[in-house]
């Protein structure tokens, strides 16, 4: 099996739907109708990752992903919502969601995403790199800046890798997209642009990310 994904949907035959797809593919599910619970499955079973319904009764899933960061919980997070809202998007990526899914979707399409969410959290045997104070371990996928460890998001990470891998290259925000999200260019841009903030307040001072106006982004020493 390639892990337990916790399905957090009220509407069952949505959480039916996405299970079978699933289960189709060698994931193991557990599924939860509202947020308290899925908390409480999150600790409990430890999932590989979770796929979270954003208009949940009671907690909703928003203040359940912000619950899970909150406590140093970084499993890969997929919001699943009727909302395309780009607030509401930018919302999600902000509070440390790994993808974004908007309803109506195609359930092998999900799928796929959670496939590509946890191949990019997978760790894989990388040298570590270093710019300015910043060492990223990509064996370990951990980051510092100078002593001090942060914690990233699988999608960070491998953002934050891209960019040190090559530094002072500068990428386009569409080859961000399509070498870190495996998108066409078409599915916008905004989430670079979310990314790269959410990097650069968690790095503070010692960010070696810099904008090149009307280019897009690269890494080097401060």
């Amino acid at each position: 099996m390639r892990g337990l994904v916790l399905v957090v949907e009220d509407e069952r035959a949505i959480a039916d739907l996405v299970g079978l797809y699933l289960r189709r593919d060698g994931f193991g599910v557990h599924v939860e109708a509202d947020g308290h619970a899925a908390l409480a499955a999150v600790r409990r079973l430890k999932p590989v990752a979770v796929l979270l319904d954003v208009g949940l009764p009671g907690l909703d899933g928003v203040e359940v992903c912000r619950a899970m960061r909150a406590a140093g919980d970084w499993t890969p997070v997929l919001f699943v919502t009727a909302r395309d809202d780009e607030v509401d998007r930018v919302l999600g990526l902000e509070l440390g969601a790994d993808d974004y899914v908007t309803k109506p979707f195609s359930p092998r399409e999900l799928v796929a995403r959670v496939r590509t969410v946890l191949r990019r959290s997978a760790p894989q045997v990388e040298p570590v790199h270093v710019v300015g104070d910043v060492r990223l371990d990509g064996d370990r996928r951990r980051v510092w800046v100078g002593a001090v460890e942060v914690g990233l998001t699988s999608t960070e990470f491998d953002l934050l890798a891209h960019l040190m891998r090559q530094p002072g290259r500068v990428f386009a925000r569409e080859q961000l997209l399509s070498a870190v999200w495996g998108y066409a260019a078409a599915a916008g841009t905004r989430t670079v642009d979310v990314h790269v903030a959410q990097l650069r307040a968690k790095l503070g001072d010692g960010s070696p990310i810099r904008t090149v106006r009307g280019v897009g982004y690269s890494a080097e020493a401060p």
